[in-house]
C-alpha cells in the first residue's frame, strides 16, 4: 500500500516503486548468475489497499477466491488475534479482524456488482482497448 498506517508498507511499495524504475535503466547493468539481465520494467505497478480507506482506482473481483485470501493471512498467524496469547493488542491482533477484511471485500464487491472484491491502486492511468472486461 502506498499509503498506510503502518510505515514498513509505504516504506515497502516505495521501494518496489523504485525497483522497477531503476530496472528499466539501460545504464546498470546487473548480473545473474554469471549473465548480463536485460533492461525491463513493468508497464503498471498496482498497489494492494491495506489498512486505509482509500477510494480504490479498480477492482477485481475475489468471489471464488476470499477463502484463499484469509487462508493465505493466517500463514502469518502469529500477528494475528490468539486468545492464549501475553502478546500486547494491535489493530490487527483483535478478535473481529478478520471480520473487517471479509466486510470489505463484500462492500467493494456490493458497489462493483460482484459478491467479494479487492481493490488497488495505479501508479498510473489505465488505459483500455475496449470495455469487454468490465464486470458491471
Amino acid at each position: 500500500a502506498i499509503d498506510d498506517r503502518h510505515p514498513d508498507h509505504a516504506k515497502g511499495a516505495k521501494l518496489v516503486s523504485d525497483a522497477c524504475f531503476l530496472s528499466g535503466l539501460r545504464k546498470i547493468e546487473t548480473v545473474l548468475e554469471g549473465e548480463n539481465q536485460e533492461v525491463w520494467r513493468p508497464k503498471h505497478i498496482f498497489h494492494y489497499i491495506q489498512w486505509k480507506d482509500i477510494k480504490p482506482e479498480f477492482v477485481i473481483d475475489i468471489s471464488e477466491h476470499l477463502d484463499k485470501k484469509i487462508e493465505a493471512c493466517m500463514a502469518f498467524k502469529t500477528q494475528f488475534y490468539d486468545p492464549a496469547s501475553n502478546e500486547p493488542v494491535t489493530p490487527i491482533a483483535t478478535k473481529d479482524f478478520f471480520e473487517s477484511l471479509t466486510y470489505r471485500a463484500q462492500d467493494l464487491g456490493r458497489l462493483s456488482g460482484v459478491a467479494y472484491a479487492e481493490g488497488f491502486t495505479s501508479e498510473k492511468l489505465i488505459a483500455m482497448k475496449n470495455f469487454d472486461g468490465i464486470v458491471w
